[in-house]
């Protein structure tokens, strides 16, 4: 009989577990994320091609959309918007340069309390510094792998 209660206590559980556990749908969640990823995209473009109509050449042109997404990216997060953005696309939002300029922008403005040096100066590379940090090490070691098989002839 002593059994029989744990099985009970353990089939309670897993129906309050199933009750407060949200359903998602793969279908729909990457149906969203298509579209966020590709509203970032558009928005790009967008910028890009009307910076290049109003006489930019192609480098500048690219530099006002970073520049730009960047700077939209910033607002959204202070006004508390790109986390809801987030919420809805999932991984669309994550799109690299607005992604990354919002979990910059996240970290400054969690530890701001903190005050400027220990707070935003030492925090803000919280998420910043492992990205650099890989970013880094991968293009020196692809950049020695390169140098390899070029002085081996591997590669013309």
């Amino acid at each position: 009989m002593s059994s029989s209660i744990p099985s009970a206590k353990a089939d309670k559980y897993e129906k309050y577990v199933k009750s407060i556990t949200p359903v998602h749908s793969l279908p729909m969640n990457m149906l969203k994320a298509f579209f966020t990823g590709g509203a970032f995209c558009l928005l790009g473009q967008i910028i890009l091609n009307t910076a290049q109509n109003m006489g930019a050449d192609r480098e500048s042109a690219g530099n006002w959309c970073s520049l730009l997404l960047i700077l939209l990216s910033v607002i959204l997060t202070g006004l508390n918007l790109y986390s809801r953005i987030g919420k809805f696309g999932g991984a669309g939002s994550l799109v690299p340069i607005t992604g990354f300029a919002n979990s910059v922008a996240a970290s400054a403005i969690e530890f701001k309390a903190e005050g400027q040096v220990f707070g935003i100066g030492c925090k803000i590379f919280t998420i910043a510094g492992p990205v650099i940090l890989y970013g880094i090490m991968s293009s020196w070691i692809l950049g020695l792998i390169y140098y390899i098989l070029k002085s081996l002839e591997v590669l013309s």
